[in-house]
């Protein structure tokens, strides 16, 4: 079978649906990889590149889709500039089209579409389920969609986002607000977080808090009872009592922020209407809005789509290509998802549009022609009960009868658990008599020091607070440096001497311990650099 991938048509799309790396992939299914001339030129893959994996590059468009049995697409299909006809009509019954379609809102497409008798499954419909993640393109253009957001927020706002202490002054971190803990939002928070900014989310479903937290970011909690979690993991539609209080904290928080990124959206719905004028007059001037919404009527209604506008004072950035302005990356992860879907659909041998799998059932907007769409809804499978477990009759323990305590242990046997070890403490007695029986005064005095040094040694060591582990190796490695100097007074005397040996054994440990130190506090300090 042959795989074709048409250059997008569409005003400013630099995507492009497979990589020269992908079709690698899309071969060893067995497919054959066609691409038209320049399709990845926008995204700074050559017709070189292509063909250096293996795929042939072919002139014209019409030539392309003429050839090709499955399309491959990122854009829904257009009026084509350069042919003056419509896409859809380079399609026939025996082609398959693969490519975001948006099927509820392009209802006069697909009946297009559906003229043409031609397979078409739509990416922006695969369920999300847990085997379909690996398809799952709206997650991964919502991925870069979020951090390309903050990328242009922080092209446009006028300050830092991280704080900074200098000779001239003090800047304080940049506060942002995150709406919708989707997909887009949560990267749209690591990218904020990973620039120094303070950062807020809110979501309409309670279940995200923790994914908030996990990241950095305070969760804005709402108090009122509604929740908002709908079905496939989406937001839906909330009450306009609940859109009110909504609208009430974003006045509130918009008085305090420096950058709103807003990811709202309800499928099949327009989005809906978040950020109010009074929010905006709350804003310091030279604020920034980027409205991730803008193509479906956008969260801030003074938005225009693609354009970057100025409301009282605050910047307002609706541009509706984040992903496209990622090229290179974002052709990559769409190019796997196709291919983990081809590979779903059997590989080039095996291909088969099979209805009975949940994921093509999901997507499939037309099946040779016949409407598919919407797909009926997959309903979780119920979990089997663990049969109750009889319990059984316990039976009642044996009682021992309790062991008689012998008044002598034969040969090998312990004492019982419990009685008390004198020996070593007799031995330990009778040693101490001996040193002071034996040795003189000045000796004992020394001894005496020696105990009573490892005793609070030991108290001080393990007593202090972990916070001044770092002070305390500076007062060691102080100690050590006179533990040192005392060894190398001791040194001077005839070799074999004990003092020799014991103070050149005291320089050792105590060199040993000052390196170790400074090794380790060097190590501490390097943790608190950025």
């Amino acid at each position: 079978m042959k795989v074709g991938i048409p250059k997008e048509v569409f005003p400013g799309e630099r995507r492009v649906a497979t990589t020269p790396e992908t079709s690698k992939r899309l071969q060893k299914l067995g497919f054959t990889v066609l691409i038209e001339a320049g399709a990845g030129a926008a995204a700074d893959f050559s017709d070189a590149a292509y063909e250096a994996s293996g795929c042939t590059v072919v002139e014209g468009a019409e030539a392309l889709w003429s050839t090709a049995d499955i399309i491959l697409k990122v854009r829904e299909p257009m009026e084509h500039p350069g042919l003056g006809k419509h896409e859809a009509e380079l399609l026939d019954a025996s082609k398959v089209l693969i490519s975001f379609i948006w099927p509820a809102q392009n209802e006069a497409l697909v009946e297009r579409l559906k003229a043409t008798g031609a397979t078409v499954l739509a990416m922006d419909a695969i369920p999300r389920i847990s085997r379909a993640q690996k398809m799952d393109a709206l997650s991964s253009m919502a991925n870069i969609a979020g951090y390309r957001a903050v990328v242009e927020a922080a092209q446009h706002f006028g300050s830092f986002f991280t704080g900074q202490f200098t000779a001239a002054g003090k800047v304080p971190p940049a506060k942002v607000l995150v709406i919708g803990a989707g997909v887009a939002g949560l990267a749209a928070i690591g990218a904020a977080r990973g620039l120094g900014a303070i950062v807020r989310a809110f979501d309409t479903r309670p279940a995200v808090q923790e994914q908030v937290e996990s990241m950095g970011a305070e969760y804005l909690p709402l108090e009122f009872e509604e929740d908002g979690t709908g079905a496939g993991g989406y937001a839906k539609v909330m009450s306009e009592a609940f859109m009110d209080a909504e609208r009430a904290l974003f006045e509130a928080q918009a008085k305090e922020v420096d950058i709103i990124v807003t990811t709202a959206l309800i499928p099949g719905k327009p989005a809906p209407l978040l950020i109010t004028e009074q929010a905006l007059k709350n804003m310091r001037e030279g604020s920034v809005i980027v409205d991730l919404a803008a193509e479906r009527g956008g969260n801030c209604p003074q938005v225009t789509a693609n354009e970057v506008t100025v409301v009282h004072g605050v910047k307002l950035i609706g541009y509706t290509d984040l992903p496209s302005r990622m090229p290179n990356v974002a052709s990559n992860l769409y190019g796997n998802n196709l291919f983990h879907l081809l590979d779903d659909m059997g590989g080039a041998e095996g291909f088969e549009v099979d209805e009975a799998d949940e994921v093509v059932r999901g997507a499939l907007v037309l099946n040779k022609g016949e409407l598919r769409w919407p797909p009926p809804k997959i309903e979780p499978s119920p979990q089997k009960k663990p049969e109750a477990q009889k319990p059984e009759a316990q039976k009642p323990a044996a009682v021992e009868p309790a062991a008689k305590k012998k008044s002598s242990h034969g040969h090998g046997h312990a004492p019982p658990a419990g009685e008390p070890k004198w020996w070593p403490l007799i031995l330990g007695g009778l040693a101490l008599i001996a040193v002071g029986w034996g040795g003189g005064e000045d000796f004992l005095k020394h001894l005496t020091v020696f105990v009573l040094a490892c005793f609070v040694g030991w108290q001080i060591i393990w007593n202090v607070s972990p916070a001044l582990h770092t002070p305390l190796m500076s007062v060691t490695n102080a100690i050590s440096g006179i533990i040192i100097i005392g060894g190398m007074l001791q040194i001077g005397g005839e070799m074999g001497d004990p003092a020799v040996i014991l103070g050149a054994a005291a320089i050792l440990v105590a060199t040993i311990n000052i390196a170790g130190g400074f090794l380790v506090t060097q190590r501490m300090l390097k943790m608190f650099h950025k």
